[in-house]
């Protein structure tokens, strides 16, 4: 967790992007929107101009040099997500590993966590399993719940669930975690909303594999990992593999 927050005009602008997302899903869940840096073909271009909002705060170089402090200086940006648990029907991330379920070879990520609402335990924060990102992969099983918004849920009993820090955030502060990191959220039963935006990046060495299919990793939305965007933010190409071509459009 970083000492500084997002610079105020950084977090307002941020702000601005949510609420105007939140319009334009309308009555649709906004418990787990992916890539709101891109626009949404199903919307028929009413998200363009958020859609560039939320993509300056992914390229942001605040946030690219604490990312490049972790990753190194070739970084690509390859996905983004809010987790907006409305009040008290919040649903519940359940204990995970991210990698399992990403095209990424070799496996390598950090994720930027930002608050945009106060999150703390009492209306569902982040909770992480300190350590785990060194104890390799565990073992997961695909769920058929349907309050959940991942369905990839680690069942692994090596995992001490006893010994889960909550990530508690002011608004405007963020987390960053490795792509390995035991992690979850509960549902969020309090009368506050928990809204957060996540940024992830891996280094430009890996390659995003478009020939790998990882499942299905989410309950809620289609993924859809193979068509999607990638973007060289800093630095240079290391992996020729990769492909900043595919799924680009002109906006």
């Amino acid at each position: 967790i970083p000492e500084q927050a997002l610079p105020e005009e950084t977090f307002s602008t941020l702000e601005k992007a949510l609420q105007t997302r939140l319009e334009v899903l309308g009555d649709k869940p906004p418990d787990f929107v992916p890539r709101p840096h891109t626009p949404d073909p199903t919307l028929n271009g009413e998200d363009i101009e958020n859609a560039r909002a939320f993509f300056a705060m992914a390229t942001d170089p605040f946030i690219l040099d604490r990312v490049e402090q972790i990753i190194g200086g070739d970084i690509v940006l390859w996905a983004s997500a809010l987790f907006c648990k409305p009040a008290a029907t919040g649903l519940e991330v359940p204990w995970h590993q991210d990698g399992q379920s990403w095209p990424i070879q070799p496996r390598a990520n950090v994720t930027v966590w930002i608050a945009i609402d106060d999150v703390d335990r009492e209306n569902a924060c982040l909770r992480v399993i300190p350590g785990s990102h060194r104890m390799g992969e565990f073992e997961h099983e695909k769920s058929e719940r349907e309050d959940l918004v991942l369905n990839n849920v680690l069942t692994d009993s090596r995992i001490d669930l006893d010994t889960a820090v909550d990530l508690e955030l002011k608004a405007g502060k963020f987390s960053m975690h490795d792509v390995d990191l035991v992690h979850g959220s509960q549902k969020n039963t309090s009368g506050r909303r928990r809204a957060g935006y996540a940024l992830r990046y891996m280094p430009a060495s890996s390659a995003y594999d478009r020939n790998i299919d990882p499942g299905q990793g989410s309950a809620t939305v289609p993924l859809e990992f193979a068509k999607r965007p990638i973007w060289l933010v800093r630095g240079v190409n290391r992996n020729p593999a990769n492909d900043f071509e595919i799924g680009h459009t002109h906006w």
